[in-house]
């Protein structure tokens, strides 16, 4: 059966081995990053959106803080890179972060013509102008936002309007298992396997141009203030098909998220600090001032480690953030979502401080790309946390995240509206073959595995790492995947499997670089090596060279 991008296969049809879908431009992942190009290139070519759950979810969705740009007369972009490259332990690409702070202020001034509601105040001469809050890292106030969910405000806004194109097909619970490799240019790729979950079967489609835009890998460790979602698929995938990845060590751990057993992964914005709020003991006692001249203003990498230093030498389950020293009307009103939240919890914000603790929060490497989002293929992008741009560096700033997914969307747009008269030559897909696999019977050891996974990769290649726990990392990480191969090759594909295969080759892509890194900056601290190298450059893993795909129904290849 073979079908463009305008008449998806519903869930009441028989299932089918050989369904094959179409369209002019693939986009994997449904956040910020996925909807602003498919909105950017809708106008022109037919998009597949495909969602790994639904499009409201992912990270996106749980973004509090919000997006940096200058728009202060006082502040500047000068100013705003200066910031970037300080965070980011000057392990970032100048150019990388000039072109993205230049164009910060059009990006954003695009998100406003689609309706995003970002919080305004009136000015002394009474016009309105757009409140800017600030954050740890920042000099000034640049931080366009949605009370303490903006990145809730953005999702809704842009799904509105992604569902509404004629363009844009929506593609609901479906998985990318692995992108296919053209025989004629092993530089390009033809199309994509896919999960469709609500008919559990593996389908083609078949795509000019493909971007990835599937988030990050928090999911590889065992605490996360993230999704379910976000276990590293586009990383392992681009991988697989032979792209280069970069600076896979460096994984964000926000430092504030609420403590709390019903709260799960419930981040605590870094605008609270920004606002005034103090990290301080239980007893009320600041911290900061030991380990930062900026104190509770120091950035993320540095206050996580300052917490969890804090909570082994004094064997405490948490710290606390306190905000509760401004004027209640000031809080509920700046931070509504999160007093809601914490209220519900039996916490008054106003009144007491928040029980915090870090958490993995942000990838700050991934699949390697240029200013136009192009990767090592020729035909295939990568946007939003999937992508190495070289705008973090060693560590995030607050804020430049959903930045980033938005400029560099408009980016790609412009490099993919530039090739739509190119024809590739039309070759054959072969189908997935499920012909000698069958139901598994052993998804609980699928769990075990995946449980496994995440807890050594928390206590191995967490905030604090030495070489010995690397190497323990690497040899575990070996095992699992010769249990893939031994016990997986002959099961149905499922959303576990998927997850466990692509969580595996990620963790070894982060031990491989963190294992190439023997210094200490950023994110990465290794106690082996607690000093800064004078000439530090990127960490960059190329894979074996290939010219083929996985071949269809092998779940087993991690690397070629």
């Amino acid at each position: 059966m073979n079908s463009n991008a305008s008449s998806s296969v519903t869930p009441e049809q028989p299932a089918d081995a050989n369904v094959e879908h179409s369209c002019d431009v693939l986009i994997i992942g449904s956040g910020a990053a996925g909807m602003s190009l498919a909105l950017s290139l809708a106008n022109y070519c037919r998009i597949i959106l495909l969602s790994k759950s639904d499009c409201n979810e992912g990270s996106t969705r749980y973004a509090q803080g919000g997006i940096a740009a200058v728009f202060d007369e006082r502040d500047s972009i000068e100013s705003h890179v200066q910031d970037t490259l300080e965070a980011g332990a000057y392990l970032c690409d100048e150019d990388v972060v000039r072109f993205t702070a230049q164009n910060a202020k059009s990006a954003m001034e695009w998100l406003i013509e689609h309706g995003v509601p970002f919080d305004q105040e009136q000015a002394d001469n009474g016009e309105n102008r757009y409140h800017l809050t600030r954050e740890g890292g920042h000099s000034f106030r640049r931080i366009l936002h949605a009370a303490d969910a903006t990145g809730e405000a953005l999702q809704i806004t842009l799904n509105e309007a992604v569902s509404q194109h004629p363009n844009i097909h929506i593609f609901e619970r479906y998985n990318a298992i692995d992108m296919i490799k053209s025989q004629d240019n092993p530089n390009r790729c033809k199309g994509v396997y896919v999960w469709n979950r609500k008919r559990e079967q593996v389908e083609v489609i078949r795509s000019r141009f493909i971007t990835l835009a599937t988030g990050g890998a928090s999911k590889v460790y065992q605490y996360t203030s993230n999704p379910d979602i976000a276990s590293g698929d586009g990383i392992a995938m681009a991988w697989r098909a032979g792209c280069r990845v970069a600076n896979m060590e460096f994984n964000q751990f926000h430092p504030t998220c609420l403590f709390h057993p019903q709260a799960r992964n419930f981040l605590i914005t870094e605008a609270l600090r920004g606002e005034g709020a103090r990290l301080v003991h239980a007893d009320g006692t600041p911290f900061m001032e030991k380990f930062d001249e900026r104190k509770d203003l120091a950035p993320r990498d540095i206050v996580a480690r300052a917490i969890d230093y804090e909570m082994k030498r004094l064997g405490a389950d948490c710290m606390y953030l306190d905000i509760s020293h401004k004027p209640a009307d000031f809080i509920v009103k700046h931070f509504p979502n999160i007093y809601r939240k914490c209220r519900s919890l039996g916490i008054d914000i106003t009144r007491e401080a928040i029980p915090v603790v870090p958490a993995a929060h942000y990838s700050c490497g991934g699949v390697m790309t240029d200013l136009n989002a192009r990767t090592d293929l020729d035909n295939v992008y990568a946007i939003g946390e999937v992508a190495y741009t070289g705008l973090h560096g060693a560590n995030r700033m607050a804020s430049n995240s959903l930045l980033e997914c938005i400029v560099f969307a408009r980016s790609a747009a412009e490099h993919i509206l530039s090739r739509l008269d190119e024809t590739p030559a039309e070759e054959p897909i072969l189908p997935w073959d499920e012909s000698k696999v069958s139901d598994s019977d052993e998804e609980v050891i699928i769990q075990h595995n995946w449980h496994e996974l995440r807890l050594f990769m928390w206590d191995y290649v967490g905030i604090v790492r030495t070489t010995k726990r690397l190497e323990r990392a690497i040899r575990r990480i070996k095992l699992l995947e010769q249990e893939i191969s031994d016990y997986y090759s002959n099961f149905r594909v499922s959303n576990n499997l998927l997850e466990l295969r692509n969580l595996v080759t990620v963790a070894e892509l982060i031990v491989r670089c963190a294992m190439q890194r023997q210094e200490s900056r950023g994110l990465h601290y290794n106690q082996d090596y607690p000093e800064r190298a004078e000439n530090a450059t990127p960490s960059i893993l190329t894979p074996m060279p290939s010219n083929t795909s996985p071949q269809p129904g092998d779940l087993t290849s991690f690397e070629h």
